[in-house]
């Protein structure tokens, strides 16, 4: 049984403890859409995956990849071997906006068809707490900051000003996963030029960060939807969690 071990701050300690030692450190999280990627032709046969809603959205080029992709399901499972901290959905989760067995459950099966033991867990949701605290923006401060996603410029232009004031290195606009080759090529050349990478690109994120964490040396973060609530799309609260 998978236990999300670290709360929110530990989390944030995680970080500014690679930030302040300048070691490489990384963050992935679970999702819904990442269940369904590594379900591809392991837990789940490939016409059991493409059947899901997700998997239909991300064939209409909602999602950033398209299905069936194998190869983005070995690195996923690669990436989270290598990530300091692995975020899993919390049992009988109702925050995010999925059907239940693509949820926790599918994780579960996932985790024990390759073996996947991550020593730090912890809610999967954390990056979206973590955008809506000031605790977290204080840690950034006064770090350079590479940005990784679609509205990469639009998320810039918000996190230059008041109350953010970041020190924003550069910016990558990552939209799907043909780009992933080119985007780790990028980050490399700007190694020295940022200390921390926030990714926001889907289960893209998941291969990103702890390849962007291995080549660079620098902290490297799946910030997922987090970038949503700092564009005020979505409101975030720490809500007491059903057990199950």
């Amino acid at each position: 049984m998978i236990v999300a071990n670290l709360k929110w701050k530990q989390v944030l300690r995680s970080i500014k403890h690679a930030l302040d030692n300048h070691q490489p450190f990384s963050m992935v999280r679970i999702g819904d859409g990442e269940n369904i990627v590594m379900a591809q032709k392991s837990v789940w046969s490939i016409r059991k995956v493409l059947k899901e809603l997700w998997a239909k959205k991300a064939n209409r080029g909602k999602k950033g990849v398209r299905l069936p992709n194998l190869k983005l399901r070995n690195e996923m499972v690669r990436s989270i071997k290598k990530a300091n901290i692995v975020g899993v959905l919390v049992p009988g989760d109702t925050r995010t906006v999925a059907h239940p067995r693509v949820k926790r459950p599918l994780t579960n099966k996932i985790f024990r068809y390759y073996k996947l033991k991550p020593r730090k867990t912890c809610d999967a949701v954390v990056n979206r707490f973590l955008a809506g605290r000031k605790e977290f923006w204080d840690v950034l401060r006064g770090r350079r900051v590479l940005i990784i996603t679609r509205e990469a410029g639009k998320l810039k232009k918000i996190l230059q000003k008041d109350p953010y004031r970041m020190d924003i290195a550069g910016t990558i606009v990552f939209s799907d996963y043909k780009q992933m080759g080119k985007a780790l090529k990028q980050t490399e050349e700007m190694k020295n030029q940022f200390d921390i990478a926030l990714i926001s690109c889907g289960v893209n994120s998941v291969v990103l960060a702890p390849e962007i964490a291995r080549l660079t040396g620098k902290v490297a973060i799946d910030f997922g939807k987090g970038h949503l609530v700092v564009f005020k799309k979505k409101r975030w609260k720490w809500k007491r969690r059903r057990k199950s």
